[in-house]
């Protein structure tokens, strides 16, 4: 049984989820929370399973982003594709933004100058 929990999304993430999306006053049973979790690790295992499989094909032992968003389409979930995608981008540009001011300072404390 542990094992297959190990398999599984934390359920308190799950309940977390489910309420940020309902209203204020709804409650969510267990056995609903529970549902929800293997459904959502279900789909998770599902997607990734796909990009592992087009990974392998090209001789690559790491899935990235674009591998889950290439399966996302693939298995005909385009709207979550085209939405992982805008994320991707947007996540990406964060990353070099954030990794360019954190270079920034460090050549700034190097010469001298203020940051």
């Amino acid at each position: 049984m542990d094992d297959e929990q190990d398999k599984l999304l934390p359920i308190a993430n799950v309940g977390r989820m489910m309420k940020k999306i309902l209203p204020p006053s709804a409650k969510i049973s267990k056995e609903a929370k529970e549902r929800m979790q293997e459904c959502a690790s279900e789909f998770i295992s599902f997607v990734t399973g796909e990009a592992s499989d087009k990974c392998q094909k090209e001789n690559r032992k790491t899935v990235n982003g674009d591998d889950i968003c290439w399966a996302l389409s693939s298995l005909g979930f385009d709207v979550y594709a085209e939405a992982m995608t805008r994320y991707l981008h947007k996540f990406r540009e964060y990353e070099r933004q954030r990794v360019n001011q954190t270079m920034g300072a460090s050549s700034n404390d190097e010469d001298g100058s203020p940051p």
